[in-house]
């Protein structure tokens, strides 16, 4: 796109030290700004999408309106930038090098020898110019994923060179870099970083900007020491410690007049920065003077010896939207559904999704806990269909009650795969497979769920491939279950609840509503959910 000017930024030493949330931070100072920007994250695994990659490898897995499976931090780049993003947003090296094959396959080279550079730079850079024109994008801030110096990622590092090289005026770069504190010396040390900008030199770039990810601020002392190393101005080294939450990080840069610096080195024009909004719901995240206790029960939070909470990072970070818009203080608690748990003394359990049948009977237990002592429940996806199971075994008295998918010969298959789904698993096809993005919903009159929306026909992302067995609607219903949400064409259930007598917050959702919360628009299946944790009916 002629004209387009694009930030890559890249992350040095340590994986996980907040690229994704700098990149995200850097998007919405630009639009806070009033300069129309996007963000497209990079992934250097071989995977064509996150679709098959476990949460414990790299966090949860997001879907997008147009129904693709991304790394998580495009999640974060949607609540940053408070819009829905594209699969143009997303890139993986399996996705350059299939579209690459495929093209030589079709002869579309002309019988040239394909080769690394230029061809797959050109698929990497004509990739990168179509987000910015799906998006109708004046600047694209582009995330590359792992750190540098990695063989993996090393062909998008050349087409940022490339990019750079061609357009000078247009591209700029920001290295995240980590400075790490030895306890028995008591300062930051700047070796690691000085040694990750050197191999970021060493492949032809020149940052233009060092954000010093540190557990405190970087000292002058220290700044002065890297801008000589480095190779740059020392006031081009913007400090990045550690904060309260990943709202304030934004906020923290802009003090130091980082757009300000982005914008005059791009060329651009702008309007005074507007982040009041912003500023005012940070200001009210994990303030409030009430506290409510939630018990997440899943089962991907174990890697090793550590807890990843990345697992289920929209479910959370949908609940501090809702809790900052209550202002009470929301304390979150990882249970694992695959051990013994006590769930007394909770405010409010959800059961987020998951696949297969390891920890199932964990989160059956608490769904019947929640069900049973009146606990605001949330079940979403796997949630839902595990509050079906529960009310199928215990109130309908089937007690052999399953899906298909943990137990495909059960008696009672109350969820079972959607029957355009067999062939896919049928040939062991499960990539991108399932059913994916945003699909409508109808939301049935008089129930909770019409209420929180206050609308007949809604809108949500999904990701799923198993559903409610239409078979056992009729007794479901029956013994007291309301089908709150149904697909417009009434074969498949979306929502299911608990008449409001009969339990305070009692919910389902084959949907994902955590995908679209955002911190100044919170879902409001959550904002609802906090307030029935807030009236403290745990027993």
């Amino acid at each position: 796109m002629r004209g387009t000017k694009y930030i890559f930024v890249s992350g040095g030493v340590i994986s996980g030290l907040g690229k994704g949330i700098t990149a995200a931070s850097i998007g919405l100072l630009l639009k806070s700004r009033g300069i129309k920007s996007t963000n497209l994250k990079i992934d250097m695994y071989l995977n064509v999408d996150a679709g098959t990659i476990r949460p414990q490898e790299h966090g949860e897995v997001f879907v997008t309106d147009d129904g693709i499976e991304t790394d998580q931090d495009i999640g974060h780049y949607e609540r940053f930038l408070g819009t829905s993003l594209h699969r143009e947003n997303y890139m993986t090296t399996g996705m350059v090098y299939k579209a690459v094959i495929d093209r030589e396959r079709a002869f579309g080279y002309d019988g040239e020898d394909v080769e690394a550079i230029p061809h797959v730079t050109d698929e990497i850079i004509g990739r990168i110019q179509k987000a910015a024109e799906v998006n109708n994008a004046e600047v694209v801030v582009v995330e590359l994923g792992g750190t540098v110096g990695e063989y993996q990622n090393g062909l998008f590092f050349e087409a940022n060179r490339i990019m750079k090289l061609k357009n000078p005026k247009d591209v700029v770069h920001v290295h995240v870099s980590y400075l790490p504190v030895i306890k028995s010396v008591g300062e930051l040390k700047s070796k690691p970083t000085q040694q990750s900008v050197h191999v970021l030199n060493s492949m032809g770039i020149q940052q233009d900007f060092l954000i010093a990810r540190s557990e405190q601020a970087i000292d002058q002392r220290r700044r002065e020491r890297l801008a000589l190393f480095c190779n740059m101005q020392d006031e081009d080294i913007i400090a990045n410690p550690d904060m309260g939450n990943i709202y304030e990080v934004p906020l923290f840069l802009e003090e130091q007049k980082f757009s300000d610096k982005l914008i005059k080195k791009l060329g651009l024009r702008s309007r005074p920065t507007d982040l009041q909004q912003w500023r005012r719901f940070a200001g009210r995240l994990e303030k409030g003077k009430k506290e409510v206790k939630i018990a997440m029960v899943g089962k991907y939070f174990a890697t090793g010896n550590y807890v990843l909470k990345d697992s289920y990072i929209c479910v959370i970070e949908a609940i501090k939207h809702a809790c900052a818009f209550l202002r009470v203080n929301p304390v979150m608690e990882w249970i694992n559904s695959n051990d013994k748990f006590d769930l007394r003394g909770y405010d409010g359990v959800v059961v987020p999704q998951g696949w297969g049948k390891r920890g199932i009977e964990g989160k059956i237990a608490a769904v019947k806990y929640a069900r049973e002592k009146k606990v605001p429940y949330l079940g979403l996806c796997f949630g839902m269909q595990m509050a079906v199971i529960e009310y199928a075994r215990d109130v309908c008295g089937m007690k052999d009650a399953n899906s298909t998918e943990i137990d495909p010969q059960t008696k009672y298959p109350v969820i079972h795969v959607m029957p355009e789904q067999k062939k896919y698993l049928e040939n062991h096809q499960y990539g991108g497979t399932i059913r994916l993005g945003s699909w409508p919903c109808k939301t049935v009159k008089e129930t909770r769920l019409r209420k929180i929306y206050g609308q007949e026909e809604i809108s949500e992302r999904h990701r799923h491939r198993y559903e409610v067995n239409n078979e056992f609607r009729e007794m479901l219903e029956k013994k007291g279950m309301v089908i709150s949400g149904m697909s417009p064409d009434g074969q498949l259930v979306e929502a299911i609840e608990l008449p409001k007598e009969k339990h305070p917050f009692f919910v389902g959702t084959q949907y994902h509503p955590e995908y679209k919360s955002r911190p100044l628009d919170p879902h409001p299946v959550f904002v609802e959910f906090i307030k029935a944790c807030s009236k403290k009916y745990t027993k």
